[in-house]
């Protein structure tokens, strides 16, 4: 028997297909990389955004249609959030719901067999030292929590990751030692709120950073996605924590809109004012800080005169990385009652943003040329040469060096999305 896994959308969810797999070899089911090879497939969902979930809804109905004799398993987000729907285009096929990864070995086993399972529902099951099985042996993912403390109208993410479930400080350094001592040289530590950590046990992010940062080897530690609200009364312990010399200076600050009435009816919990003093706090105890933010644009509420706001704010704080995206309804979120903005003008106002983006992000970069970094090596590029992130986890593009390692590196080229620099 031989399985094929497809994972979408986050690095959470990527942590998720990986647990799938070890659990899978473990009980001795052979992983395959061609789906061609395989006899099971299994589609870990992503149901955050709409273009995503067509993506994904296609993807089953084809595999349906171009591979008859193959069995298919359905996972990830989709299976708690819309189960009407894959139910609708996927009859014949088995699911495993996100908190279920521990049963896949028996779901592909009961499906092979040519049964339907359908493993769904909460757990508290942990997600961390459990087997994992990746292709990337250097950046090695630790979900440090799942499920959230929002409440976000616009966010039907968290019908599938439930409440809030943090993991141990211990287990997570054990498995971060564990993972550098096996030749890992990036920890991304994950959650849909990396700031909720702890909120349910009583330990704390910060004391969490810290201790990663404290392992012995040369690595680098990447914070997940921070929510502004849970990150207010946190400010200078985070701060100190992401100071640690082998934590990158990066921080994902989502902010989604610069419109206090529309951050209220979003329920985000807090305001711009709130939201530029954390940033301001941060960017003076470390200069050279990478920001990065999220934007929904046209919002159902969101008027011009909200729109404008939310462009000063972004040339105010002007954020290293912005992530954008136009406004859709998504299964069972609260906003998805509210009638959408015309199309013509979310597609407009999304335009003038990405302007906006690109001459933020290309001027922060610029400003880099013959600048001399530290850059660690994570990949190899898809168009030659490698790929490695500054201490600000910033791309760059080399020539002539070797997975893993840290280089001294000039930048001779700057652009709105990655620098280019030789090796000193």
């Amino acid at each position: 028997m031989k399985v094929y896994i497809d994972s979408y959308g986050c690095t959470f969810n990527k942590a998720d297909g990986q647990i799938m797999a070890g659990v899978l070899n473990e009980n001795n089911i052979d992983l395959v990389d061609n789906i061609d090879d395989a006899d099971v497939i299994i589609v870990n969902t992503c149901y955050v955004k709409l273009p995503t979930e067509n993506k994904v809804v296609y993807k089953i109905q084809q595999l349906q249609k171009n591979f008859p004799d193959k069995k298919i398993i359905v996972g990830g987000c989709m299976v708690e959030i819309d189960p009407e729907k894959l139910d609708s285009i996927g009859p014949n096929c088995s699911w495993i719901g996100p908190h279920q990864l521990n049963k896949a070995a028996d779901v592909v086993k009961q499906t092979y067999c040519g049964e339907v399972v359908r493993e769904c529902g909460f757990s508290k099951e942990s997600k961390v030292g459990v087997p994992k099985v990746t292709d990337d042996s250097l950046i090695h993912i630790i979900q440090i929590c799942e499920g959230c403390l929002g409440a976000c109208t616009f966010c039907c993410t968290r019908f599938a990751r439930g409440p809030l479930n943090s993991y141990p400080i211990s287990d997570i350094v054990a498995e971060a030692k564990e993972a550098i001592e096996n030749g890992a040289c990036e920890i991304q530590l994950t959650a849909q709120d990396t700031m909720a950590f702890g909120r349910d046990t009583g330990e704390k992010l910060s004391t969490l950073i810290k201790e990663v940062a404290n392992l012995d080897g040369d690595f680098r530690v990447r914070v997940g996605m921070m929510h502004p609200k849970n990150i207010l009364n946190d400010v200078d312990e985070i701060i100190d924590a992401i100071k640690q010399p082998k934590v990158y200076n990066f921080i994902h600050l989502p902010i989604q809109s610069g419109s206090d009435k529309v951050l209220k009816e979003m329920r985000r919990g807090h305001t711009v004012d709130q939201y530029i003093e954390i940033v301001n706090k941060f960017k003076k105890e470390i200069p050279d800080l990478t920001l990065a933010t999220d934007i929904i644009v046209g919002y159902p509420t969101e008027n011009n005169d909200d729109f404008l706001k939310t462009v000063d704010l972004l040339n105010e704080v002007k954020p290293s990385l912005i992530h954008l995206s136009k406004y859709q309804h998504r299964k069972g979120a609260i906003s998805s009652s509210l009638k959408e903005i015309p199309h013509q003008t979310m597609k407009e106002r999304s335009k003038f943003l990405s302007k906006i983006k690109g001459e933020i992000t290309k001027q922060e970069n610029e400003e880099l040329l013959d600048s001399h970094q530290n850059v660690l090596i994570v990949e190899k590029g898809s168009k030659g040469g490698f790929i490695g992130k500054t201490d600000s986890y910033i791309p760059v593009v080399v020539e002539d060096v070797n997975l893993g390692e840290f280089v001294r590196v000039k930048i001779t080229h700057a652009t709105a999305t990655y620098l280019k620099g030789i090796v000193e």
